[in-house]
């Protein structure tokens, strides 16, 4: 009778063994839709006057991702991103939003035309052709879907710059990393130090020689230390090859290499760049 007891038991355990394994099932992707990129606008009007108004509303769909257990509950994440026609959503100055869960985004007016001037490098009151596309993903940017692409004209506008352009229309570099070192006061004005105008806030040298390690500032008269533009932050903590400036900063510091350099000076958004040769 124990032995039978005995059977019937290890009979009943390997059942339900047996029973437990039938319920482990994979879960596995069986896809989604790329959601649809719509916009309440064809065309996208920008001005300063109305910069607070609305410029446009993007609308997208769901992408439905579908795992054998069913819909995805999984929170979806969308990436909007804009480029110029022929970027192909590839160029370093694109402008990328990421959304967690949104199916649409308004964007006004004032940050449209922050995108495009400070973002994308666009020139303002000149027509550009931006193309849009939205993304979603899963977790850590899983299951990508890309929608379709939609394109149009807009005009950026110019904003007052950020730091106020030399009335004198000149600008020149002096310090320890230039061929001339540091002006004096008095000094006459170094031509193969002075930058080139290229727009009323735009100032370029296209190339000069910077000793590795050394520093420097801009100035709007040479030889005179009444007025300069330096780094935002502390004496030569800035990042060599492009940060902001400002009026009365401080030292910036040259790359790290001597040799010849191009330096851009951008009052519009406050930056420079400097670019090895």
């Amino acid at each position: 009778m124990k032995r039978m007891m005995r059977i019937i038991l290890a009979l009943v355990v390997a059942g339900s063994f047996f029973s437990c394994e039938k319920k482990i099932e994979t879960v596995s992707y069986e896809g989604g839709t790329p959601p649809v990129l719509s916009a309440n606008k064809t065309n996208i009007t920008l001005a300063f006057a109305t910069k607070d108004q609305e410029a446009v509303k993007f609308m997208w769909t769901n992408p439905d991702y579908k795992f054998t257990t069913g819909l995805s509950s999984h929170d979806v994440s969308y990436l909007l991103e804009m480029d110029t026609l022929g970027g192909n959503f590839s160029s370093p100055s694109k402008k990328s939003i990421g959304l967690s869960r949104d199916l649409s985004l308004s964007i006004s007016q004032n940050d449209l035309n922050d995108y495009l001037l400070n973002a994308m490098n666009l020139r303002p009151g000149m027509p550009h052709t931006i193309q849009v596309r939205v993304t979603s993903s899963l977790t850590n940017n899983s299951v990508p879907l890309t929608s379709n692409v939609l394109q149009f004209t807009v005009t950026p506008y110019a904003i007052p710059p950020k730091v106020d352009p030399p009335s004198s229309g000149k600008l020149f570099i002096t310090g320890s990393a230039t061929p001339a070192g540091w002006m004096g006061g008095g000094d006459p004005e170094n031509l193969s130090q002075k930058f080139t105008q290229v727009s009323p806030t735009l100032y370029v040298i296209n190339s000069i020689a910077l000793n590795g390690g050394g520093s420097y500032l801009f100035v709007p008269q040479y030889g005179d230390w009444g007025a300069k533009y330096g780094y935002t932050g502390s004496n030569n903590a800035n990042n060599v090859n492009e940060d902001d400036f400002k009026p009365n900063g401080g030292d910036m510091l040259a790359p790290a290499v001597s040799g010849n350099y191009k330096i851009e000076v951008d009052f519009q958004r406050g930056r420079f760049k400097v670019t090895k040769l």
